[in-house]
């Protein structure tokens, strides 16, 4: 597996992006965006460019007018991969920031939502985030879960979920190639008691939902036909 597809065109960090603002959600710096009063939430883990990214505090926008109130925490704790630093490459950055804690650190964040009266959560994950997402949807600790150009997502993994899940893979992928997904997809269908969604988008390559030329039309087409996928599901699941 390669992943220096995680890493190809970074986002140019905007602390004062999206129309939402910055709050403590279970102890982590969250962007925030829709109607505290929602019984439904969704949180969005980001990947490794962190949860200033413009691209992902839109989706994350969208998905609150979609009527979630939608939560993206800061799971690198101000210290978000960045590519101009030579002295941390992405194999000594993400010693850092395992997967491991950042689902420790996402449960106190889904109990907080559900401490303010929230009915349901759900999680969607892209590239170093589906990871997280994936354990909390074998703790079933979220109701729901979209992945999005995974990565680090193991066919146990998707062994062990145990909620609806969809999984939205690119045909140019690296990190998890379309081969991976279709055994992704395979598994599921073993498992009639959980309800799945596998699709792999054509022509377009790991991270292209959230780190897509905004001036190249193909790329914006692709990206929002993911994104109306992922918000069908949520709206179909967490509820």
């Amino acid at each position: 597996m390669s992943d220096h597809q995680c890493t190809e065109n970074p986002p140019k960090l905007d602390p004062n992006s999206g129309s939402g603002h910055v709050e403590k959600v279970g102890g982590l710096d969250s962007y925030v965006s829709g109607s505290a009063q929602s019984e439904l939430a969704v949180v969005l883990v980001s990947h490794v460019f962190g949860y200033e990214a413009p691209q992902l505090r839109k989706l994350a926008d969208k998905v609150a007018d979609a009527g979630f109130y939608a939560v993206v925490p800061d799971f690198f704790h101000g210290d978000p991969y960045n590519p101009a630093n030579e002295d941390r490459p992405l194999p000594v950055w993400i010693k850092d920031h395992g997967h491991d804690k950042g689902f420790e650190d996402s449960k106190p964040v889904v109990e907080a939502l559900k401490n303010k009266g929230i009915a349901t959560v759900g999680a969607v994950g892209f590239c170093w985030g589906a990871k997280v997402a994936v354990e909390l949807a074998k703790e079933e600790l979220v109701k729901a879960v979209v992945l999005l150009h995974p990565s680090r997502v193991t066919v146990d993994d998707v062994k062990g979920v145990k909620v609806p899940i969809s999984v939205l893979g690119a045909e140019y992928d690296q990190v998890t190639p379309p081969e991976l997904v279709k055994q992704f997809q395979d598994v599921l269908a073993t498992k009639p008691e959980v309800k799945s969604f596998v699709k792999i988008f054509p022509r377009v390559k790991h991270g292209w939902t959230v780190r897509y030329d905004e001036n190249d039309p193909s790329e914006v087409e692709a990206a929002e036909e993911a994104h109306t996928d992922m918000l069908v599901w949520l709206i179909s699941h967490v509820k």
